[in-house]
């Protein structure tokens, strides 16, 4: 009887040590991988004597700042529906609706209730202009209205920052995946002016909705460039400061993904198409209606039975 069982024993203890042995392989295996992590982590973390590598993974962040004007509470409030409703991917986006100084005794009452409400709204210290200066105040205001001194925000505050219209629709997936792997100083991004020329290094962006980097907008923040010549066309004036300084030296047409809405024809406009970043001079309900219909920007509304929209 001895004989007999001490086969089934023997066949257990082979079992049981190949599965030891899988398992200790398995584990080496595991660690190797882990300790190669480990190597590669180190080799590429920062130091006080390198720059940090930039990680594709990482969230990519950017401001988009819509200038308009404080009466404008019908506007802002329908801007926040299309932008409250967009979705996107991997990136951090912000939207802040940008005036200069309240005037009237309403507006410091109505726009309070924004402000409690949605905290969207940057005020800037001066008077309210269309081409004498309202662009430059909000460059150089920046810096010291993300400045972190606790070190817990990440840096910078945003890779990109974005001046739109209050007429433009920007399509913020497309802005997104179109800016992904672009890189990430000394940018500047748009549509080029004139509305026939296809070289970003020829003249300037189309105050339609221009982007540029941080540290453009920190150098805005400390030049003296910005600050001597301040009037005329904003989106002009942006260029002649990009050109002065040559700064600006990654840059990028968005044509014709960004365009006029195109009616009237001209030639800054198309018809509007799948492949777009933003669309601009929405001037009345109809154009962004039509503009919100062709996107089937409402495709993501959850059926339910408290309504009925065929």
């Amino acid at each position: 009887m001895a004989s007999k069982s001490s086969k089934p024993n023997r066949r257990r203890f082979m079992c049981s040590c190949f599965t030891t042995v899988v398992f200790l392989c398995l584990f080496a295996s595991i660690n190797e991988v882990r300790f190669s992590g480990l190597q590669r982590l180190g080799r590429f973390a920062p130091s006080n004597e390198t720059a940090p590598t930039r990680n594709e993974s990482e969230d990519l962040r950017i401001l988009i700042s819509v200038l308009t004007l404080p009466d404008q509470y019908l506007r802002r409030h329908f801007l926040r529906l299309v932008y409250g409703t967009q979705t996107w991917e991997g990136a951090k986006v912000e939207v802040k609706f940008v005036f200069c100084n309240l005037t009237k005794e309403d507006q410091k009452v109505m726009v309070a209730l924004e402000i409690m409400l949605h905290n969207d709204i940057i005020i800037l210290n001066c008077t309210e202009n269309m081409n004498k200066g309202k662009t430059s105040t909000f460059f150089t205001s920046l810096p010291e209205m993300f400045n972190d001194t606790s070190g817990v925000e990440p840096y910078p505050p945003f890779h990109y920052v974005m001046k739109a219209d209050d007429d433009t629709y920007v399509r913020i997936n497309s802005l997104v995946r179109s800016l992904r792997p672009l890189p990430r100083e000394d940018l500047y991004y748009g549509f080029v002016i004139p509305c026939g020329s296809m070289d970003p290094f020829k003249h300037y962006m189309s105050g339609m909705g221009f982007v540029v980097s941080w540290d453009i907008v920190e150098w805005i923040h400390g030049s003296d460039i910005p600050k001597k010549h301040v009037e005329g066309p904003e989106d002009k004036v942006f260029g002649d400061w990009m050109r002065w300084a040559r700064r600006g030296k990654n840059r990028y047409n968005a044509k014709w993904s960004m365009y006029n809405y195109p009616d009237p024809p001209s030639v800054c406009s198309h018809e509007l198409w799948n492949d777009t970043i933003a669309v601009h001079l929405l001037k009345n309900q109809e154009k962004w209606i039509r503009t919100l219909s062709f996107f089937n920007h409402t495709h993501s509304l959850n059926s339910s039975k408290f309504y009925h929209i065929p």
